[in-house]
């Protein structure tokens, strides 16, 4: 069977089942999502249950939903939205929040996939019969290979999710929220927070979040930025025999070093970062920092006036993030969109900033378009940020 022109020789020449398995790899696309979708779905339930939700849940949190609904939007004020109806609460398990996950952000994972796919120029071909095969192998794996790493990541991610929110990326439906009701409520156990007080806090966390990030400041800035920042990264071929390379085999460590490297997918996938996305990452860092923390006050207001002293759940939760297992870390790397607590800190700096100078309705300012978001320097000096939008 003779080779297509539009593809690298075949490893297995006289063995055609090999062939044939190989060609159809090659012929997926940069990304495997039949194996993507079945390592997410793997991820989130992992060894323990994973309840269908009773549909008094689903009852119970669409009646809270109302109230918190209300409340968000005063206190939101004139933030900028698509609409005025609130969106359903759906109860859903961990399976269909990752296959739900991996389908919205799809886009997103599609332009990592074609970038990490992009070579940057034509490599010699190799006089070693044996480096050839395996470099063509390689070729033909890389969509499984990015198909796994991202499933897994989702699926890690999935594991502690409570909402749809996350992570701080628009979402393409904005009639409905995913709540992930059998992990809020094992949370609220682990914590000992009231049931009904931890349900009603992630009601205000998924509205404020749906709110905000269904804004154009969002939608046509943040957005668009953070696929700039994906679609920027570039293949590594090499990563994962020169990381092994600069190993110290000597070293009483090496094999946990070398562990840590076969479970890194970004040494796997060869996700090597470039001069564009440095050049990206104060202005993307800056404007993730701005929403975040504008959620963030949104979730708090909302939280005291309807549960009183309610930080010790959001401290809970916020720490909860920032203990992420690695897989759900690296997602946020990826995706530019990771938040450290200075990161947090530098965001909350600035809304503080603002509402010392102005009101809330002012601060809403925000998210009425990609160029309301803060510079790097507006972040540090919000009155800046407030004489470029001639507020007083």
């Amino acid at each position: 069977m003779a080779d297509g022109d539009d593809f690298p020789p075949l490893p297995f020449g006289g063995m055609p089942f090999f062939n044939d398995m190989m060609r159809a790899m090659s012929q997926q696309g940069p990304l495997n999502w039949d194996l993507a979708q079945q390592f997410a779905q793997l991820g989130a339930v992992g060894d323990e249950a994973d309840p269908e939700p009773q549909a008094s849940t689903r009852i119970e949190y669409n009646t809270l939903a109302d109230i918190a609904d209300m409340h968000v939007r005063q206190v939101a004020g004139s933030v900028t939205t698509t609409s005025s109806v609130r969106p359903e609460i759906l109860t859903t398990t961990r399976a269909r929040w990752a296959h739900r996950t991996l389908t919205d952000l799809r886009p997103l994972f599609t332009d990592l996939a074609t970038a990490l796919s992009t070579r940057t120029s034509v490599e010699e071909p190799s006089d070693d019969p044996f480096a050839s095969m395996l470099s063509n192998l390689s070729t033909m794996m890389a969509p499984a290979m990015m198909g796994m790493s991202i499933g897994s990541m989702v699926g890690a991610l999935a594991s502690h999710a409570l909402g749809q929110y996350e992570l701080p990326l628009a979402r393409p439906d904005a009639r409905e929220i995913l709540i992930v009701s059998s992990s809020v409520d094992t949370f609220a156990k682990e914590w000992d927070i009231a049931q009904d007080d931890m349900r009603m806090w992630v009601l205000i966390h998924e509205l404020a979040s749906h709110l905000v990030l269904a804004s154009p400041a969002v939608t046509d800035g943040l957005m668009v930025l953070i696929r700039q920042h994906v679609s920027a990264f570039r293949p590594d071929p090499k990563a994962v025999m020169d990381s092994i390379g600069e190993l110290d085999l000597n070293n009483a460590e090496a094999m946990e070093n070398i562990q840590k490297i076969f479970s890194d997918p970004m040494i796997l996938m060869g996700a090597v970062r470039t001069p564009e996305q440095e050049n990206l990452a104060p202005l993307l860092d800056a404007h993730v920092a701005a929403i975040s923390a504008y959620i963030d006050f949104i979730v708090d207001s909302v939280g005291t006036r309807l549960l009183g002293a309610q930080a010790s759940i959001a401290e809970a939760v916020r720490r909860r993030r920032v203990e992420y297992g690695t897989d759900a870390v690296l997602i946020e790397r990826l995706l530019g969109v990771s938040s450290t607590r200075t990161q947090q800190a530098r965001g909350r700096a600035f809304v503080q900033g603002v509402l010392e100078r102005a009101d809330t309705e002012t601060l809403a300012r925000l998210t009425e378009s990609p160029t309301h978001l803060p510079t790097p320097n507006e972040l540090e000096a919000p009155g800046l940020w407030l004489a470029r939008l001639e507020i007083s």
